[in-house]
């Protein structure tokens, strides 16, 4: 059973896999220091310190956004 599921998936597939994951993982730390150089204060004093909740669902929804951009170019 479990051999006609895995025997489809090369090795290839499985490095190529890694590779996005750690390629998508640093676009996400790049966007999270520009997200920090273009306010006029610390994003990250803001969110935790402030308990600033309004900023916190912004970052998230700009990070779910190139989330699913990133996505979409590695599936294409």
């Amino acid at each position: 059973m479990l051999e006609t599921l895995f025997s489809d998936i090369v090795i290839a597939e499985i490095i190529s896999m890694i590779f996005y994951t750690f390629l998508a993982a640093g676009l996400m730390g790049v966007i999270w220091k520009l997200i920090d150089k273009a306010t006029p204060f610390c994003t990250t004093k803001e969110i935790e310190k402030d308990q600033n909740v309004a900023l916190a669902v912004l970052v998230a929804g700009i990070f779910i956004s190139m989330a699913i951009v990133i996505a979409a170019v590695i599936l294409s």
